[in-house]
């Protein structure tokens, strides 16, 4: 069976990975912004779910291709709610990975409260030409630890620890963290909408 094209709208490779994962049982192949045309993208603001929908339909209108993307976060208690949408540019334009892990436990340190109670949110759409977009929720809560662990995963992984279990995001087998992840939670949803249009 041929595979559809689906453009991931992200320049992350963690999510484009993950992207391929969670999709990976479909007729689907789902390619990297790398080697087409540019894509000029909205400028992202404070809702999940209208940031997901504007960077799928971006990709989607300019390119001409059916096209996925995911707006997700992390939500800390203790912060407000904060980084929220804002977790890829938490902490100022230039930290990596770990830059923006180190800015977040150093904030809780500063409010010297002990609630660690969190949650990753993660809203996708998905945008093909002349049909209706399909977007889907999901969420994982969980608490934050006081150090990184765990080598794997990517963003805030090594410091939240899901519900229920004792190991980070990022010590988890990747196959656990895709059935209870906020990503996966979210593509679980997707695949349900899209299995009633596949194959196409």
């Amino acid at each position: 069976m041929a595979r559809r094209a689906l453009v991931a709208a992200t320049a992350n490779s963690g999510k484009l990975e993950e992207f391929r994962t969670l999709l990976a049982d479909l007729p689907l192949r789902v390619i990297s912004l790398d080697g087409l045309d540019p894509v000029r993208f909205p400028e992202e603001g404070l809702d999940y779910a209208a940031n997901a929908l504007a960077k799928a339909q971006a990709v989607a209108d300019q390119l001409g291709e059916w096209a996925v993307a995911d707006d997700s976060g992390l939500e800390v208690s203790a912060l407000g709610g904060a980084p929220g949408p804002l977790s890829a540019r938490y902490g100022g334009v230039g930290l990596d990975d770990a830059g923006r892990v180190g800015h977040l436990l150093s904030a809780l340190e500063e409010q010297g409260k002990r609630d660690r109670n969190a949650r990753f949110v993660c809203f996708v759409s998905l945008v093909r030409p002349g049909s209706d977009p399909l977007t889907a929720y999901g969420e994982c809560l969980g608490r934050i630890v006081t150090q990184p662990r765990g080598g794997a995963g990517f963003g805030y992984d090594p410091i939240f620890i899901p519900e229920g279990f004792e190991a980070t995001m990022a010590e988890l087998p990747p196959g656990e963290k895709d059935r209870i992840s906020h990503r996966g939670r979210a593509f679980a949803r997707l695949r349900e909408a899209l299995s009633v249009e596949l194959p196409v």
